[in-house]
């Protein structure tokens, strides 16, 4: 596996042991989302976020679906501290970028697929 597959698959490793249940639900009240609006902004179904916040149970997929979405927002997670703000959270006077699922997959998954190809 190729030095930059392995940072890829590192780091993925590290966003799902430190993103918790209780991370999405206080990044949501942070910036002010329901359930439906992180739904929206991340892709993924409604259903899945209770299931998260709920039950503390998803697929990793949704998980770093979730979690990305929400570090794009400026916010960071580190295990046993409420979210923070990060040194690049983007300004609030700028619109944030909207990525689809799909992009956020592939931008997720590009890395490990494209090395591996070469």
């Amino acid at each position: 596996m190729s030095s930059l597959a392995m940072s890829s698959f590192v780091e993925q490793q590290i966003v799902l042991h430190q993103f918790t249940a209780k991370h999405c639900a206080q990044a949501r009240v942070m910036l002010g989302w329901s359930r439906e609006a992180l739904a929206r902004q991340a892709g993924v179904a409604v259903q899945a976020i209770e299931q998260l916040e709920d039950h503390g149970d998803v697929d990793d997929e949704t998980r770093l679906i979730l979690a990305f979405r929400l570090e794009a927002e400026g916010l960071v997670f580190f295990p046993g501290f409420a979210p923070g703000w990060g040194m690049s959270a983007r300004r609030f006077d700028t619109p944030a970028a909207q990525p689809s699922a799909q992009s956020l997959i592939s931008q997720l998954m590009g890395s490990t697929v494209a090395t591996s190809r070469g």
